[in-house]
C-alpha cells in the first residue's frame, strides 16, 4: 500500500486587530488597536499547525503570495520551504529592519510564522509539545518581566482614552495615566500584585531622560535592591545624555537595553559605563553577530523568535551567546496567546537562561485562544502540556477580532500619527536627547 506523503494543502492567513492601551515610546504613541497575523496551516492529515505574527497589510499581501509558493510542500521539511521563500523573495537586507523599535523585514516574519505551525504540526502529529521538538524542558515554568510604560489615560480598543468605571485590579490600573516616577510606580505595584513579577522593564525614550532615570530610582526605593530593574530607551539617547543618566543608574539596572543607537555607540558606551549592555536594535540577525563580537557592542541579545527566524534559529543563537559569553534573554511585542505559548515553550527548552523573558501579554485583554489568557502566576508561566503549542484557536474570537481589524482602518503601525493625535506636530526623530 503506498505511503501518502504529508502536505500542506492550505494556508488561512487571517489579520486582526487587538485593543491596545496608549503607551509611549520612542516611536510615539500606541494606537487604539495593534495588528496581528494568525495563520491557520493546514494539511492533508487533517492536523492544522497555528502560529501568530505581528500584522501589517505589508505583511498579509506577502504570506498571500508565499501561499502558492507552500501548497504542496512537507511541513517538516523546513529547509527546502525557506529555499523556496527566499528564492522568490530574495534575502532580506539588514536596513530593511527599519529606525523604529519594530522590525519591519519581511522574509523574516513569513519564515516564523510558517516555522511556528509546522512545529505545532509536527507536535500534534507526533503527540509531543514543542518543547520536545527543541531538546526538550530545561525547566517547568518560565519567567517574565513586568514591562511597564509612561501612557495617557485609556483602555484602548473601542475605549480608545476612555476608561471603564467598573473594572478593579490590574484592569483598572492598566487604564490608568503615567506620566511621572510616582505613576509608574504605582502601575508596578498593581502590575506586580497582580501577576507576581520579579523583575521589571521600564520603556523609555517617550520622556525627558531625567523623569527616566528618576522613574528607575523610585523603582528602586519602592523595590529594593533585590528587585531587578531594566530600562529600554530605544536608541533614542545621544552617547552623552547615555553616559550621564547611566553613572546615575551604575548598581541599580540589571541591564541597560539600546540607549544608543548601533552597534559602534554601544560599544563605545560599554567602556564608558559599569553597566551590562543589551540589544534588540543593534544586533538583530546572525549577520550581525561578528561585528557584535568584534566590537562588544553588547553584553546581552533579546531575542524574538519572530525576527530571527523561528524557534529553532533562536534556540542557536543562545548556543552562540554561550559560546561568545552573551547573556541571552527575549523582546517581546503586542502578542496574544499563541506567540505567548511559542515563546514559553523556546524559554522552556533554552538551556542557559539568563534573564526573565520580557511580555507586553498584561496589556492585552484581548485573546485568540480557547480558555482565555495563559495565566502568568508568580511572573511565570507553566509550560502548555499538550501537543504542539499546547493552545488551540477560537475561532468566534478571531473572528470578532478580523471585524475589528476591518473596522479600525489601520493597515500599518503608525506611533507616529497615533501621537500627533495627541500632540500635533510631533515627529520622530532617530535622536532625540
Amino acid at each position: 500500500m503506498k505511503k501518502t506523503t504529508l502536505q500542506i494543502t492550505n494556508l488561512i492567513i487571517t489579520p486582526i486587530a487587538v485593543g491596545d492601551p496608549p503607551l509611549l515610546n520612542a516611536a510615539g504613541l500606541h494606537a487604539p488597536y495593534a495588528l496581528r497575523i494568525i495563520i491557520e496551516l493546514e494539511t492533508n492529515a487533517g492536523i492544522t499547525g497555528i502560529s501568530e505574527i505581528p500584522g501589517s497589510e505589508r505583511i498579509r499581501q506577502a504570506l498571500e503570495k508565499a501561499k502558492p509558493l507552500i501548497l504542496g510542500q512537507h511541513p517538516f521539511e523546513m529547509n527546502l520551504i525557506k529555499q523556496v521563500l527566499k528564492a522568490h523573495f530574495g534575502e532580506d537586507a539588514a536596513d530593511q529592519r527599519g529606525n523604529k523599535p519594530w522590525d519591519q523585514r519581511q522574509l523574516i516574519h513569513i519564515f516564523s510564522a510558517l516555522e511556528v505551525a509546522s512545529l505545532d504540526v509536527m507536535g500534534k502529529l507526533l503527540n509531543e509539545p514543542v518543547v520536545n521538538l527543541l531538546g526538550g524542558k530545561a525547566r517547568d515554568r518560565v519567567p517574565f518581566a513586568a514591562y511597564l510604560f509612561y501612557k495617557y489615560e485609556g483602555a484602548g480598543g473601542a475605549l480608545g482614552f476612555g476608561v471603564d468605571p467598573m473594572a478593579k485590579g490590574w484592569e483598572a490600573g492598566r487604564q490608568k495615566e503615567a506620566l511621572s516616577p510616582e505613576q509608574i510606580v504605582d502601575q508596578a505595584m498593581s502590575m506586580c500584585a497582580s501577576f507576581g513579577f520579579k523583575s521589571i522593564k521600564l520603556k523609555g525614550g517617550a520622556l525627558e531622560p531625567a523623569l527616566e532615570c528618576e522613574s528607575i530610582l523610585a523603582l528602586r526605593r519602592a523595590f529594593g535592591a533585590e528587585m531587578p530593574l531594566r530600562l529600554d530607551p530605544n536608541a533614542i539617547w545621544s552617547l552623552e545624555t547615555a553616559v550621564k543618566y547611566g553613572k546615575q543608574m551604575e548598581g541599580v539596572l540589571e541591564y541597560y537595553e539600546d540607549p544608543v543607537r548601533g552597534q559602534a555607540q554601544m560599544s563605545q558606551l560599554a567602556k564608558l559605563v559599569d553597566i551590562p549592555l543589551a540589544t534588540n536594535m543593534c544586533t538583530t540577525s546572525f549577520g550581525d553577530l561578528p561585528e557584535s563580537i568584534r566590537l562588544k557592542s553588547e553584553q546581552i541579545i533579546l531575542s524574538d523568535h519572530h525576527f530571527w527566524g523561528g524557534l529553532r534559529a533562536s534556540m542557536e543563537l543562545n548556543r552562540i551567546c554561550q559560546t561568545f559569553g552573551r547573556g541571552f534573554s527575549m523582546h517581546s511585542n503586542s502578542h496574544l496567546g499563541i506567540s505567548m505559548a511559542a515563546m514559553v515553550h523556546l524559554g522552556a527548552a533554552i538551556p542557559q537562561f539568563d534573564y526573565a523573558l520580557d511580555t507586553h501579554y498584561p496589556w492585552q485583554l484581548d485573546e485568540v485562544i480557547k480558555g482565555g489568557k495563559l495565566p502568568i502566576v508568580e511572573g511565570s508561566v507553566e509550560v502548555p502540556s499538550g501537543p504542539g503549542l499546547g493552545v488551540e484557536i477560537d475561532q468566534a474570537q478571531l473572528q470578532r477580532l478580523h471585524k475589528n481589524y476591518q473596522a479600525c482602518g489601520l493597515t500599518e503601525r503608525d506611533d507616529q500619527t497615533a501621537m500627533q493625535a495627541k500632540q500635533p506636530g510631533w515627529k520622530f526623530q532617530l535622536q532625540r536627547w
